[in-house]
């Protein structure tokens, strides 16, 4: 992550067949659950105290910008680029478990970005709650 975030190694998604099955299973495993009208954290509810509060369907796909519309709100300093790196770094990481039901076109677009240097501006400062990433990353 490092050699990464200074530019010394290039981001690489593992192109093997189950790499991608993980991450497709996570995606597939996500929309059957919407199709089900299951109850779904953060996806078919609201966050925090509003977890009891059920989004229909029809908002569920909004719901996500309304997050980082939200929480687009950080102060101080940006991050310098290669601080910057390794947060889009961890973050590409992380979903590269196959447990974020998100497909693999994110993940591709998100390495993209790194390798191109498409770099978000992010604030020191300004995020809190149990994830900590929502206003860094938003």
């Amino acid at each position: 992550m490092l050699a990464l975030a200074n530019r010394q190694a290039p981001s690489a998604l593992q192109g093997d067949a189950e790499f991608r099955a993980r991450i497709a299973r996570g995606a597939q495993f996500l929309d059957s659950l919407l199709n089900k009208e299951g109850v779904i954290y953060g996806v078919t509810t609201g966050y925090g105290d509003s977890c009891v509060v059920a989004v229909p369907l029809e908002h569920v796909e909004a719901l996500p910008q309304h997050l980082y519309t939200f929480h687009g709100c950080g102060l101080g300093k940006l991050l310098d680029a290669q601080a910057t790196r390794a947060v889009l770094a961890a973050r590409l990481q992380s979903l590269c478990q196959g447990v974020s039901g998100v497909r693999v076109e994110l993940l591709e677009r998100l390495q993209a970005f790194i390798d191109q240097d498409v770099l978000p501006l992010i604030p020191e400062e300004g995020s809190v709650g149990a994830s900590g990433d929502l206003t860094p990353l938003s």
